[in-house]
């Protein structure tokens, strides 16, 4: 019957265990050498006062964000509204609450910081906080046109209603108006005589101003 040998370790496992346990004993040695803290004798008779033991100063933990601001992204939506939109105007044109603002089917105008001015029937409203944008189609040199604008954008010196529609439309989004069956085609007269008009207004009230300071002036 074969007699079982017995398992040898190579020499480098030897030192690994040896190393091993001469650590573990230098860290024992070290804690038992610590030097324990000096306790205070006690009270020679009952009149002496106990020892006094110094307090550490526990500070409160930081105020949390949760409670300063229930809706971040909220509060930061409406102080961003606020920067770019300071009067109010905008918000309160493309409002769903305003009945007077612009809807779907409007014909708007917009005018550019650094652009030409264009202008087209509004066929969708995005409404996004700050990213709130308009899509305006139109024809230009009979081939439909459109373009998306971001109300709260700094490019965006103003934008003006043109025309209302008639009646008010069943749809948020007119895309059949791509279709040249619905299409309305260029809206370029109807923002020529808008644009006539206005400075008719104009030509008159400053007249008006004119003549009253001139009367003034006589007086």
């Amino acid at each position: 019957m074969a007699t079982a040998t017995p398992t040898l370790r190579p020499l480098a496992c030897w030192k690994s265990i040896l190393r091993h346990s001469r650590q573990q004993k230098a860290i024992t040695r070290s804690l038992t050498t610590l030097r324990a803290p000096e306790r205070t004798a006690a009270p020679a008779s009952r009149n002496s006062l106990p020892p006094v033991w110094q307090k550490l100063k526990v500070y409160p933990p930081p105020p949390s964000a949760a409670a300063a601001s229930r809706e971040p992204i909220k509060d930061f939506t409406n102080d961003q509204l606020r920067i770019l939109d300071p009067t109010r105007a905008r918000t309160n044109l493309f409002s769903k609450g305003n009945p007077e603002g612009a809807k779907v089917g409007d014909i708007l105008l917009v005018r550019l910081k650094d652009g030409e001015p264009f202008a087209g029937v509004c066929i969708n409203i995005r409404r996004r906080g700050v990213d709130t944008g308009i899509l305006l189609r139109n024809q230009l040199t009979r081939v439909g046109v459109e373009m998306w604008y971001k109300i709260y954008s700094p490019n965006v010196e103003g934008i003006e209603v043109v025309q209302r529609k008639e009646k008010r439309a069943r749809r948020a989004r007119l895309t059949y108006m791509r279709k040249p069956k619905h299409d309305r085609g260029s809206v370029e007269n109807i923002v020529y005589q808008y644009q006539r008009m206005k400075a008719g207004l104009r030509s008159k009230e400053d007249s008006n101003l004119g003549g009253k300071k001139k009367g003034k002036g006589r007086k």
